[in-house]
């Protein structure tokens, strides 16, 4: 399996990073990609590639919630640190109405920014939309690029899926530990999305899937993401981890 969306590099996994890694391997985790989110984690990010090699891939951007007052010069941080082939997308990138509305008119300019950028350098995104999805449909109209990459920890309607799908068809859907809740809406609709429309991430160390649910979420934990997805769309668990697996390659190409 590929954990699309992994942030090892938090100080969540600084006890027992060695032992969180073994048992992702253990459990099936073949790759991860790694999102950005600000000049404050870059460098533990990146030294965390370094460590791991053609395990844990990067992604560089600037994340919604890191957009402030001093949104310009964080953004000239991800142009000045970007290296053509070092990063496999541009993200996590968006827009966030949950936590704070202050710099919205920012955090557009910022997102319509990354999404030409990322056009421009052929790599897919990675957007987290929270409380602000016809906002980010507005955003990718306006920037009217044939963008390509994944709403992370999609938590939209099935009718926002089909719109997804109708008018951004480069794009897929980020499943995680949501889809395992007990209330969780994401489950009542996983039957109509292809498998070829969806990649697996945990977004670890958040989101934590059931039966660990309210405790630290790793990489490993993905496997319980895949039984879930799997019992609801009919399917074996290898058939699953086989065509999300060759998603997330053709997605991020690694």
């Amino acid at each position: 399996m590929v954990d699309t969306h992994s942030h090892i590099y938090d100080e969540a996994y600084d006890g027992d990073f060695d032992e969180v890694l073994q048992r992702a391997r253990q459990a099936g985790v073949e790759k991860m990609v790694m999102p950005g989110i600000d000049s404050k984690s870059h460098g533990r990010m990146m030294e965390c590639a370094r460590r791991l090699g053609e395990y844990a891939f990067p992604a560089i951007g600037l994340h919604p919630t890191s957009v402030g007052s001093d949104w310009e010069e964080e953004l000239q941080f991800v142009w000045s640190n970007y290296r053509e082939g070092e990063f496999v997308a541009i993200g996590e990138i968006g827009l966030d109405e949950y936590w704070s509305k202050d710099f919205l008119e920012e955090q557009k300019r910022v997102f319509e920014d990354q999404l030409t950028f990322a056009w421009e350098k052929d790599l897919p995104v990675i957007i987290h939309s929270r409380n602000a999805t016809e906002d980010i449909f507005d955003c990718l109209d306006r920037v009217g690029k044939p963008v390509r990459g994944v709403f992370h920890a999609f938590s939209g309607s099935y009718e926002t899926y089909c719109r997804i799908k109708k008018s951004y068809d480069g794009f897929k859907i980020g499943v995680g530990g949501v889809v395992t809740y007990k209330n969780s809406h994401l489950a009542a609709f996983m039957d109509k999305v292809p498998l070829e429309d969806i990649l697996l991430e945990t977004d670890a160390p958040w989101l934590t899937p059931v039966p660990f649910r309210g405790k630290r979420n790793e990489s490993s934990y993905i496997r319980y993401t895949a039984v879930k997805l799997s019992e609801l769309k009919g399917v074996s668990l290898e058939e699953t981890d086989e065509v999300t697996t060759a998603n997330a390659i053709k997605m991020f190409r690694i």
